[in-house]
């Protein structure tokens, strides 16, 4: 007989997306266990170890403003941090950090070691354990049986792993890590869909052989900026990062390498990401394109491995090396290990529900890239709600979802079981219909409320956020009423190269011109300054938000009316309602494309691809009688 073990919740590998599920599901109470194939990589960077990114900062902030740990983590790892995109407005401001990729794994590590209710157990689950329909546990290779009445699987690049460089194939899940090759099989039996995804990583360089005097330094920020709302500043020295591009002579050595490229030689035959492609794709598709950048950035403060952003590749060894010797810095290069391309299982999304749970199988939740995505933050993001919901759902509650105008984490998950991939699914702001409304700078504002009632927020989180929001609202208020007359203020305004007023007006009014800001407001009206050196805590990240929210006002305004309108469709509920076979006034597409998904809401049903607006007004009839 087996051993046996107990618990609610059972969490399989421990990546990002498994380290917030876990933890998650631990701090609402549920018996937890996080099952890994190596205790000494929870939470490994597997690519770059860099945390955050256009849109994917974004989503960081917002798992820290529900409880998640992934933010915290970053910034006790942080060794470069920059604010992106900030030529732009708000909306498209994005947070970056590069990570100390081993101390990232200590930190997750301790948290989650430190988290009551959560165990962990080091071995590979080869099988799922259903009765009925209903997810019973799982069953692992060294016979070990864990019954639970939720399980969420987490296996990142795991599934029946396949690295490529050249025409050598190695079976893993990660550079010197052996794959899953059991799991799949034990889900797709169940009717679960599955099919396969390639993404790569670049070649890791020894800075020793680097001659940095041929590069282009790329220093790191050092103001108040950071990834958790409640995170001290970045307690570890900060480095800096360095560019470089590649040359005809680069190009011509990656060109004479693509018979061997399996990408090119027909050995790998599943689709990759579009938006990082490899070095040897770039060439292909940009033929006259002389010159690609590549960015050095460093992997951790007592190591000498640096990461060469651009330069993903699974060409052989030879070539790669080769090319990489043709550019100057790198003339007397010294690698630790190649670049590699990964072929690896993922399942269909559109068989899951918004809170991630299997339509087929109840009680089991998939989250992060056997989904179909890519990138530790939208892995992570999944994970969390999918770790509150699978202890929801082991106590019986509601499950808890977000929309479109509420999260970016909604909108990835929208887009996942609404469209399904066709490739690894990457997060962009352009994705967010209602991005004025999801900036990196509000979402504890957003989330944090939710956090509160589910039972991920700390009390000091909760302390500091209303702090916060008090301390912003008060400014917003005083602005909105305290008055300035145009004598007072006008030698000011004239100075910044303003127009002067011709009479008085609020300040607020005066904070909407792009050229003045609270902080240099401040500076002439006393009793503003005096209100903002009453803030104790969070003073910077606090003025900031008000600004924003100011300047913002009449855009933010709108785009939340604009989201306020199709949250009326989203009130709609049809899942179940209707056998859309039998509809004949829908077009074939629709009819079938509905029947597959078989969405939640009448929103939703408007999001699918091939479902047109006169298929709605078809449904929106057929309620009405």
């Amino acid at each position: 007989m087996p051993t046996t073990f107990h618990y609610d919740v059972i969490v399989v590998g421990a990546g990002h997306a498994g380290c917030e599920a876990a933890r998650a599901a631990a701090l609402l109470g549920a018996r937890t266990c996080l099952i890994t194939m190596d205790m000494n990589k929870i939470a490994q960077m597997s690519c770059n170890p860099a945390i955050g990114g256009i849109a994917k900062g974004q989503i960081v902030r917002e798992v820290d403003a529900l409880g998640g740990g992934t933010g915290e983590v970053t910034d006790a790892c942080a060794i470069q941090f920059r604010m992106l995109n900030r030529s732009k407005g708000p909306a498209m401001w994005s947070p970056r950090a590069q990570c100390d990729r081993p101390r990232f794994i200590q930190e997750w590590r301790r948290r989650l070691e430190n988290t009551p209710n959560l165990d962990m157990w080091q071995d590979e689950a080869t099988e799922i354990i259903v009765e009925k329909g209903r997810i019973c546990g799982v069953e692992t290779m060294w016979g070990a049986r864990f019954e639970a009445g939720a399980v969420v699987v987490t296996a990142g690049t795991f599934l029946n792993g396949l690295m490529h460089v050249g025409r050598r194939q190695v079976k893993g899940g990660r550079c010197a890590e052996p794959a899953a090759a059991f799991l799949t099989d034990s889900i797709t039996k169940h009717g679960i869909r599955a099919a396969r995804m390639k993404t790569g990583t670049p070649v890791r360089i020894d800075a020793r052989s680097v001659h940095f005097d041929l590069m282009t330094e790329q220093p790191g920020e050092t103001d108040y900026h950071r990834f958790s709302y409640i995170s001290p500043l970045r307690p570890l020295p900060q480095l800096p990062c360095w560019t470089c591009e590649t040359n005809a002579d680069v190009h011509e050595v990656l060109r004479r390498g693509l018979p061997e490229s399996p990408l090119y030689n027909g050995q790998i035959q599943s689709i990759g990401p579009r938006y990082c492609p490899s070095i040897e794709t770039k060439i292909v598709t940009f033929p006259d394109r002389d010159k690609h950048p590549l960015f050095l950035e460093p992997e951790g403060l007592d190591n000498n491995e640096l990461y060469l952003n651009g330069f993903s590749s699974s060409l052989p060894m030879e070539i790669q090396l080769e090319a990489l010797r043709k550019i100057p810095c790198f003339s007397d290069i010294k690698v630790y290990r190649p670049g590699y391309a990964i072929e690896y299982d993922f399942f269909d999304p559109t068989q899951l529900r918004h809170s991630l749970e299997s339509k087929i199988v109840e009680g089991l939740f998939l989250a992060g890239q056997v989904n179909g995505t890519t990138g530790y933050e939208e892995a992570a993001g999944q994970g969390l709600v999918a770790g509150i919901n699978a202890a929801l759902k082991c106590s019986g509650s509601e499950p808890f979802t977000l929309g479109r105008d509420e999260a970016y984490i909604g909108v990835l998950i929208d887009d996942l079981v609404t469209k399904g991939v066709d490739e690894p699914y990457r997060m962009f702001t352009s994705r967010a219909e209602y991005r004025i409304l999801l900036r990196q700078d509000n979402a504890d504002v957003r989330l944090t409320p939710y956090a509160e009632r589910i039972g991920t927020c700390s009390a000091e989180r909760s302390r500091r956020f209303h702090a916060k929001k008090e301390n912003i609202d008060e400014i917003v208020r005083f602005c909105h009423e305290f008055p300035i007359k145009a004598p007072r203020i006008n030698p000011y305004l004239e100075a910044l190269g303003s127009t002067p007023l011709k009479g008085g007006c609020r300040l607020a009014e005066l904070i909407n011109r792009p050229e003045v800001t609270l902080l240099n407001l401040a500076a002439e009206v006393q009793p503003l300054a005096e209100l903002m050196d009453k803030i104790s805590m969070d003073r910077e990240e606090i003025i900031e938000a008000a600004e924003i929210e100011m300047k913002y006002h009449g855009y933010i305004a709108r785009e939340r009316a604009l989201a306020d309108k199709m949250q009326r469709l989203e009130a709609i509920r049809i899942r179940d309602r209707f056998d859309y076979a039998a509809i004949t006034q829908l077009s074939t597409e629709a009819r079938q494309k509905l029947a597959a998904i078989n969405p939640e809401t009448l929103a939703q049903a408007g999001r699918i691809p091939g479902v047109s607006p006169s298929d709605i007004s078809v449904l929106l009839v057929l309620l009405g009688r």
